[in-house]
Formats: structure tokens, C-alpha cells, sequence
């Protein structure tokens, strides 16, 4: 609800004659949109913040690779990786959809025997 000041301004408006009633109607109204648009919660993509991908070394139990990447930048860095990794453009494009969709948490889970590591990417 807004502020009681700016609706008693907005009432003294009314009876000073300066605006209409339908006025005064539409500037409340539109004083409670802005208010709704301030305290609305963002939506789950909005909330989300990283994408952090991280690759333990199976027989150790030790990091190998652990890199946050704020997610506005998760297209650009799934393409630096299409250059350098073994995922399939079908891969990414499931990947950057995810998060896109607001999905959050741990996204990607894989075990690799040949290579002894386990990649896991989260969305936080």
C-alpha cells in the first residue's frame, strides 16, 4: 500500500479542485503498482547469481577445477567451452535452458572412470 502521505497529498489534490476523482483514481492505483514492483520477489532466474562448475579428482578427493561464472555471462562461457571440452552444442543448449528457466542447484552431475574425475555444475 502506498505511503499515507503521498495518498493525502494526492486526496488535498482532489479537494483543492487541482485533479479529477477518475485522476486521483489513477494516480493511487499507479502509486500501488510502483509499490507491488518494488517489494515482488524476483523470479527464480532473477535469483540466481552463479553457475559454478567444479572438477574433483576421483582417486584423491581433491579439487582439480573450481571456477564461479556470474550466470549473465553463462552463454559466452559455454561457447568458450564447446571449444575446449567434449560437450555436444544439444549439451549446452540443455545447460543454458536450465538456467534460463530459473532452475537451481546442482544442474550436471558425471562421473568420468577413464579420466578418474567427477564434474558437477550448480546454479547458486
Amino acid at each position: 500500500m502506498p505511503e499515507a502521505s503521498e495518498q493525502l497529498q494526492i486526496l488535498k489534490m482532489v479537494e483543492a479542485g487541482q485533479i479529477s476523482a477518475d485522476e486521483a483514481l489513477r494516480l493511487l492505483r499507479a502509486l500501488e503498482d510502483a509499490e507491488q514492483k518494488e517489494t515482488s520477489e524476483p523470479s527464480p532466474a532473477e535469483r540466481a547469481r552463479w553457475l559454478r562448475v567444479r572438477i574433483t579428482d576421483l582417486a584423491t578427493g581433491k579439487n582439480k577445477v573450481n571456477v564461479n561464472i556470474p550466470v549473465s555471462l553463462v552463454d559466452v562461457g559455454l561457447q568458450m567451452g564447446a571449444k575446449f571440452g567434449d560437450l555436444d552444442p544439444a549439451q549446452m543448449n540443455r545447460i543454458s535452458e536450465a538456467i534460463k528457466s530459473g532452475l537451481q542447484g546442482k544442474i550436471v552431475d558425471v562421473e568420468d572412470e577413464e579420466e578418474r574425475q567427477r564434474v558437477e555444475i550448480f546454479v547458486e
